[in-house]
């Protein structure tokens, strides 16, 4: 299988702000001046999806999805009910997006925190559609699978046996559109969860992509962020926790969430 790599449009992104660089002071934050935004596509509420002002890679369509007016908001600190309505506005985006016809494949994610690959602090996601390529091409369907934490007949999740990049990668499957609100509360859930506890207060980033599955669900990807392990930036190999560590992780996760994603 031949690499196929997007293509970084370093003049574009000269002027790009960044909240992450060392500079005297903090640069002002574009999505704070909301009547200074354009190319808006569609509003509900506080959550705007509008055009990428600084579209840096070749060959795609660059959309930002501005999650909330509170610059220091993140799922993890959302009502349920605010973060169930964010969760449906995006899917909703993705598949306008998706089933547009106008790309061979869109991909949408989320960056948090400085070792996420972000620019803005400001919450948002992303959606971006790729014209020539095949976003998905490197992924396989076990890296969607794993160690069971919940299952029913809308929702799955799991954490992953065969991480795309490592080491405890939640999983969590929409598996029918009646299942919307569970799916969010699993993803909030999980976003608390990967902050807080699984990693001892030490995880400070994350990325969570999602991914549609053949049998027209969604899998979001829950991927903690450090530093990227020599073996995944060197060969591409993923690297993942024992067994018994997968096992008592997915009990901790499962027990955090039936007693409603309390922290102590």
């Amino acid at each position: 299988m031949e690499n196929e790599p997007l293509v970084f449009e370093l003049g574009i992104a000269k002027g790009k702000p960044h909240s992450y660089r060392k500079t005297p002071r903090k640069p002002v934050c574009p999505f704070c001046e909301v009547d200074q935004l354009t190319d808006i596509y569609e509003k509900r509420g506080e959550m705007i999806w509008l055009h990428n002002k600084f579209p840096t890679l070749r060959d795609t369509v660059q959309t930002v999805l501005i999650e909330s007016n509170n610059h220091a908001g993140d799922i993890a600190n959302y009502t349920p009910i605010y973060n169930r309505k964010l969760m449906r506005f995006a899917l909703a985006c993705f598949k306008k997006m998706n089933d547009s016809g106008k790309y061979r494949s869109v991909l949408w994610y989320k960056n948090y925190g400085p070792y996420s690959g972000g620019s803005l602090e400001h919450p948002h996601m992303q959606l971006v559609g790729l014209k020539q390529l095949d976003g998905y091409k490197y992924l396989q369907k076990n890296n969607f699978a794993g160690i069971s934490v919940f299952d029913n007949q809308d929702v799955e999740v799991n954490i992953a046996t065969h991480p795309v990049q490592g080491y405890d990668e939640l999983n969590i499957n929409l598996l029918k559109e009646s299942g919307l609100d569970l799916w969010s509360d699993w993803i909030q859930s999980g976003v608390k969860y990967m902050l807080n506890i699984m990693f001892n207060g030490r995880c400070t980033s994350y990325n969570l992509f999602f991914y549609p599955r053949e049998d027209g669900g969604i899998c979001a990807k829950l991927i903690a962020r450090f530093e990227a392990p020599a073996y995944f930036v060197g060969y591409k190999l993923s690297q993942v926790d024992d067994e018994t560590t997968l096992q008592a992780e997915a009990k901790q996760f499962r027990h955090f969430f039936d007693n409603g994603s309390q922290l102590e």
